[in-house]
């Protein structure tokens, strides 16, 4: 509350207590004085003298209290004119006081406005205030970070000042390192540049020897013929089983066909086939020709079987045939395919295997000068023939160098397969009859019937 204002309502509320007050009942009453009945004559006269001694102090002190009440009663009348003359000019002050505080009432409302008022701002001003503490606590928070930042920068600085003389030092050592290694790579790099010239006749020399020594090496591995057992052991581990089954109409119902052989596989760097005979296969060329109902083609070796899509006939002969197979395939049955023999008449003399594998041999050969794509082996002169058997068709023939000649089509001739270029293909499937096989097969019968009677 307002200093200025409390003392005015303190003014006016101690003129009221002295308007009010009345002073006339405040004069103290004067004491109601008894009459003292006189005693009675006592049996002697000491004791009425006593009596009357008593009696006398008595008054005497009664009229002392007397005395000292009617100087107080003049002193009391003596305040109390006093008083009705305060009283007196407390009256004209009072009416002085009311009309001051009349005044004073109006100052109280407007003051009181201007309290509410500065109520309203105190709030505000203590809002503000709140604000103004919060904000200087963050602002002190964020000092306190910033100087723990400060302090950790600081911190980071010394280090990278010591990281920098340190670089430094190693930077003046490793110049001079530098200019003691730079007259050493210039000395290094004219030796090198000796030693290059030097190395580059050499390897020009070394680079001539190596194609000389390459041609060379592949000179005489061409022409070094292989040991005939080595051949033989490598065409015994690299056969794989073929088996076919097929059916056709008969006499008496649906006959079915079955033939087994081992053989190898053959490429032409290119494209890979199992090399096959005709009489492997459920087929021939004496007639007639049926129109087939099935067949089934089936390589296996080691455990693993894979089917084979079409049985293929040579163009070369139509008694040699071919089951194509993928690289996936050789790789699962685990062989290795046979080259055909890009100069099969560098050697006279050929390695003659039993398709079987029940013997082999070394047979020389002859060129056909009327029938380019055969060979006729001299079975006259067959030597160091091992094993119990005649020569005859379906036996292959290799190079003595290990590559794959050709087969033989009958027991004097063998068609040479440098190529697999096909007459006719017979896909394998159980729906043959849809596609006939007679016209293939008949194809086929003519082909052989066409070659001339020696080849037949």
């Amino acid at each position: 509350m307002n200093k200025t204002l409390l003392l005015i309502i303190c003014d006016f509320l101690l003129l009221n207590l002295l308007a009010l007050t009345n002073w006339e009942k405040a004069v103290p009453a004067t004491p109601e004085l008894k009459p003292v009945k006189s005693a009675p004559a006592a049996n002697a006269a000491t004791k009425d003298d006593d009596l009357v001694a008593v009696m006398k102090q008595s008054l005497q002190d009664e009229q002392a209290q007397r005395d000292q009440l009617a100087d107080k009663l003049q002193s009391t009348q003596t305040t109390l004119q006093q008083r009705d003359q305060n009283l007196a000019q407390v009256s004209s002050t009072l009416a002085t006081t009311q009309q001051t505080a009349a005044d004073l009432s109006k100052k109280y409302a407007a003051a009181s406005q201007d309290a509410s008022l500065t109520k309203e701002q105190l709030a505000q001003l203590q809002k503000d205030l709140a604000e103004r503490q919060a904000e200087a606590e963050r602002q002190k928070k964020l000092l306190a970070d910033l100087e723990k930042q400060q302090a950790e920068a600081r911190e980071k600085i010394e280090n990278l000042n010591v990281s920098v003389k340190v670089a430094e030092q190693e930077k003046q050592m490793l110049r001079a390192t530098a200019d003691s290694l730079k007259t050493q790579v210039e000395a290094e790099r004219q030796e090198r540049i000796k030693v290059q010239a030097t190395t580059t006749q050499l390897a020009q020399g070394v680079g001539q020897l190596a194609e000389s020594s390459t041609a060379l090496t592949k000179e005489i591995r061409e022409n070094r013929p292989i040991n005939v057992n080595v051949l033989f052991s490598d065409f015994l581990a690299n056969r794989v089983q073929t088996s076919f089954t097929g059916t056709r109409p008969g006499l008496f119902g649906t006959k079915t066909e079955t033939k087994e052989t081992r053989t190898v596989f053959v490429t032409d760097g290119h494209d890979t086939y199992a090399l096959l005979h005709i009489d492997d296969t459920p087929f021939d060329l004496i007639g007639p020709a049926w129109d087939w109902n099935s067949l089934k083609a089936e390589l296996s070796n080691n455990g693993y079987r894979t089917p084979s899509p079409a049985l293929t006939f040579l163009a070369v002969d139509p008694r040699v045939a071919v089951l194509p197979v993928t690289a996936a395939q050789v790789s699962a049955l685990g062989v290795k395919p046979y080259q055909t023999a890009l100069e099969p008449f560098k050697f006279p003399d050929a390695v003659l295997i039993s398709s079987g594998g029940a013997g082999y041999g070394e047979v020389p050969f002859k060129l056909d000068p009327t029938n380019p794509s055969y060979v006729r082996m001299d079975n006259r002169l067959v030597r160091r023939l091992f094993g119990d058997f005649s020569p005859s068709r379906g036996d292959l023939v290799m190079s003595k160098t290990g590559e794959l000649l050709g087969i033989m089509v009958n027991s004097d001739y063998c068609a040479l397969i440098n190529n697999f270029l096909p007459a006719q293909t017979i896909r394998t499937g159980d729906d043959l009859a849809t596609r006939p096989t007679s016209a293939p097969l008949n194809d086929l019968i003519n082909r052989r019937r066409a070659l001339p009677l020696r080849l037949q």
